[in-house]
C-alpha cells in the first residue's frame, strides 16, 4: 500500500484487486483502515475472499535487480 492509497476492504466489488500470493500467505499482514492514524491486523487469506480477488505469483517481487 502506498502513501495516500486507500484500503482494499470496502472497495466496490468491481474494482480488480490484485493481491500477491506471499500476502495470501502471510500469517497476518497489516493494511490501513481507511484512516490514516488507524491500521487492521488480519490473516493474509482473508484478503483472498475479498470481491474480485485476482491472486498472483510474483506480482510484489523486484524487478530490474533493484
Amino acid at each position: 500500500m502506498e502513501y495516500g492509497a486507500i484500503t482494499p476492504i470496502g472497495l466496490p466489488s468491481d474494482w480488480p484487486l490484485l493481491v500477491d500470493k506471499t500476502v495470501v500467505d502471510a500469517e497476518y499482514v497489516i493494511i490501513g483502515s481507511g484512516i490514516r492514524k488507524s491500521k487492521l491486523v488480519l490473516p493474509g487469506k482473508l484478503l483472498a475472499r475479498l470481491p474480485n480477488v485476482q491472486v498472483l505469483e510474483g506480482l510484489g517481487r523486484k524487478v530490474g535487480g533493484q
